[in-house]
Formats: C-alpha cells, structure tokens, sequence
C-alpha cells in the first residue's frame, strides 16, 4: 500500500492561516511562518481585549452613572447603596443608558434612593 501524504491537508492549513494574515505588511502577509506568528499573536490580543472589553464599559457605566448622580446631588456610591436599600434591582448598564437618554427617570431613581438612604 502507498504511504499517504499531507499534501492536501498541510496546503488547506497553510492557505487558511495565509488567508487571515492577508492585509498585512510585507512578510507578516507572504510567508507562512511569520504569517502564522501573526496570527497566533493576534489571536492572544483578541482573547484578551474581549475580557478588557467587559471591564472598559463597567468603567464608562459607573463614569456616567457618577456624573448623573452628582447633578442629583447624590455621589455614586450612595447612589447605589440607596438603591440597594430600596430594593431597587437595576443593573449599571441601563443605570447609565437613563442616565444618558432618560434624566427624568433617573432623577426619580435617585430620589428613590435618597428617600432609602435618609
């Protein structure tokens, strides 16, 4: 029996990993082996921005929830200990979407949680 071969195999692979790193400058797109680095670090780059994707919009949230407290004369942290005295079950991320397009409906949180917290 013959001995089989990776050719057709090993040339998908190569042309997959080629085909991704296309857009790069000059090596980093052409030959394989740098191709292939590039992609592996590019990929590591990718796994850990989605995970520091998740904690930079946390930070914005908290940021706009802030300021729109402090208009209502409330700090962020007492803000939401009064919500949670409240028992007011509202998570930042729509916190903040209030905060931004809807003041009035924030307003009557925060006094909601002002009432919680006096």
């Amino acid at each position: 029996m013959p001995r089989s071969k990776t050719v057709v195999p090993g040339r998908a692979r190569r042309k997959k990993v080629l085909k991704a790193a296309k857009g790069g400058f000059s090596g980093r797109s052409k030959l394989y082996k740098t191709a292939l680095q590039t992609q592996q670090r590019a990929g590591q780059f990718a796994y850990e921005h989605r995970r520091l994707k998740k904690r930079d919009f946390r930070r914005l949230w908290i940021t706009r929830i802030n300021a729109a407290a402090r208009l209502n004369g409330l700090s962020y942290s007492t803000l939401i200990a009064g919500l949670k005295k409240a028992a007011i079950e509202v998570n930042r991320k729509l916190l903040a979407d209030l905060a931004v397009r809807d003041a009035a409906a924030f307003a009557q949180l925060a006094e909601a949680a002002k009432a919680a917290t006096a």
